[in-house]
């Protein structure tokens, strides 16, 4: 299910994965199949992780990647959830041959 709040968003992000949501900025990037598919592979992660754990997950690597970087944005950017999602979020069919817990392998993969 695809929500729309404007003033939900921090800087320029535009989209976000809440289970079972994607909240996005404004009603156009509905049509964004990219980005919608980068935030369907995070909901993806979320239900493998029973949506507790992958948020205690993403905030646990995006500190410690923090103080790696000391970079927020770096940070961010080099969480293997992101990474995974960045990478993949331009084919439409990697979710239907996607494995399980995917994303771990972009935990110690070199940026």
């Amino acid at each position: 299910m695809i929500l729309v709040f404007k003033h939900f968003f921090y800087r320029s992000y535009v989209g976000l994965s809440l289970w079972p949501f994607i909240i996005l900025r404004n009603p156009a990037l509905k049509a964004d199949r990219v980005l919608i598919n980068h935030e369907r592979i995070h909901l993806r992660q979320q239900a493998e992780l029973l949506v507790v754990f992958f948020y205690l997950w993403y905030a646990v690597e995006w500190t410690i990647r923090c103080i790696c970087y000391l970079d927020t944005y770096q940070a961010y950017r080099n969480i293997s959830f992101e990474r995974e999602a960045y990478w993949h979020e331009r084919d439409a069919e990697y979710l239907e041959n996607r494995s399980a817990f995917r994303f771990v392998r972009y935990l110690f993969e070199p940026s």
